[in-house]
This record gives C-alpha cells, sequence and structure tokens, in this order.
C-alpha cells in the first residue's frame, strides 16, 4: 500500500474516531504529499524517497517548533507540536542506532582513506547516502567528527 494511500485510510479511521490533533498531522502530512504530486515537473507520483524526504522534514519541523515552544513556555503549543510530530514518526523508518552508525561511518572512512578532521567532507556524503531516512544527520556528523579527531 503506498504511503497516501495509507494516510486517506488513517485520516478516515481518525475522522470517525473524533481524534481531532492526529487528524491535524495526518492532514498535514496528506498536504504535503499533494503538494509535491502536483508540483511542475510531475507526473502526479511521488517516489518513496520522496515521500520519505517530506515526512523527514515536516517531522524535523514539528520537532523544532516543539523545542522553540518550550523556550519561550508556551507549554500549550509545545504539546500539539510533539503530538503531531509523534504521529508523523510512526510513518518514518526505524532509526539505526549509534553502534550501528558508528559501524557504517568506520566501514566509509577506510573506504576513502580518511585520517584527519579535514577529511570530513569526503566521508559525510557517502554516508548520508547510505543512511539516508535510516539515521539523523547531526548524529551521523558527531560520529564521523569522533571518529576523524
Amino acid at each position: 500500500m503506498s504511503l497516501t494511500a495509507q494516510i486517506n485510510g488513517d485520516i478516515k479511521q481518525a475522522m470517525l474516531a473524533k481524534e481531532k490533533e492526529k487528524l491535524a498531522a495526518l492532514r498535514a502530512i496528506k498536504a504535503a504529499l499533494l503538494l509535491e504530486a502536483t508540483k511542475e515537473g510531475n507526473n502526479g507520483e511521488i517516489t518513496e524517497a520522496a515521500e520519505l524526504s517530506i515526512l523527514q522534514k515536516l517531522y524535523k519541523q514539528r520537532t523544532d517548533a516543539a523545542k522553540i515552544y518550550v523556550e519561550q513556555g508556551r507549554e500549550d503549543l509545545a504539546n500539539e507540536e510533539s503530538f503531531q510530530a509523534t504521529v508523523i514518526k510512526a510513518y518514518l523508518p526505524e532509526q539505526m542506532s549509534e553502534e550501528e552508525i558508528t559501524k557504517v561511518v568506520k566501514e566509509v572512512i577506510a573506504s576513502v582513506g580518511a585520517s584527519s578532521p579535514s577529511d570530513m567532507g569526503k566521508v559525510m556524503g557517502p554516508t548520508m547516502g547510505r543512511l539516508k531516512g535510516k539515521a539523523d544527520g547531526n548524529i551521523i556528523s558527531k560520529i564521523v567528527k569522533q571518529e576523524l579527531s
């Protein structure tokens, strides 16, 4: 089942269950997917990679917004953003652990022959390509720095 079909089904369930907060998050996902599908040059189809990218972007937006609301003392808005992030995260693939990321980073370092922190760019490109959607870029960057220093 495609992500769009799954989201549409979940929207119907949320409407029947009268889950307003979940419905808002699902509608945000649907809107982002529709925008991508109808963007100029697209034929109405979205690749799985594009869907994943959209979900990751939405998740990051929600978590960043929640952090900002907490800093500003707006717990009510922070809770809403956190809940939406939780709903969006359910559609993302399982994230890799730091040990698994470290293993991949070590493999990439060995394959490109990196040895110093100045080689970080050589390592980050291939690593991000291999781990796209499976790990957060900030965590990957931190581990690459650790391994190269």
